[in-house]
């Protein structure tokens, strides 16, 4: 391999069979956030148009909104406005990592020539990548794990129905 070469990058997206021309795909990888977080996040914003997902997300960083926790609520307490789930929290910090890969998407779209009023949200994940592993030496020679995982998240934006 020369100097300048870059080889391209070993991962893809979790979503196929997309048509190019009316979709668009941004992801953040190896991001700071929780897994668990990140994917409640993503599920809330999964289906809204891209200024619904946007003012979502804002209003969750200004802890004025509650994202609705269906999976990963054990001990959580309700909040209001919440519907279906009574179970919520702020994740303020995926939020924010979510809304500048959803920013991504939109200058995305806004490059490739489309319709920015009429975009959805069809495709929003998070999973976990590697973690990073450290230990914290105790008394006797021991040590304790300290690990952080790092979260993958894909945003797919796409027509919204009725429009083409």
């Amino acid at each position: 391999m020369a100097v300048g070469d870059c080889p391209l990058p070993k991962w893809g997206y979790s979503v196929v069979g997309l048509d190019p021309d009316v979709t668009v795909k941004a992801s953040g990888r190896e991001l700071r956030i929780s897994p668990k977080n990140a994917r409640e996040v993503c599920a809330a914003i999964k289906g809204m148009k891209l200024d619904e997902a946007r003012e979502f997300l804002e209003q969750v960083i200004r802890k004025k909104k509650a994202v609705p926790f269906k999976r990963f609520k054990k001990k959580l307490p309700h909040r209001r406005g919440l519907q279906k789930a009574a179970a919520g929290r702020y994740p303020v910090k995926a939020a924010q990592k979510i809304l500048s890969v959803l920013e991504s998407a939109e200058a995305n779209a806004n490059f490739k020539g489309l319709d920015v009023e009429n975009l959805r949200v069809i495709h929003a994940a998070a999973y976990p990548g590697m973690k990073i592993k450290r230990y914290i030496p105790r008394a006797m020679g021991r040590a304790t794990p300290r690990f952080e995982t790092l979260c993958h998240v894909e945003i797919v934006l796409g027509q919204a129905e009725g429009q083409s």
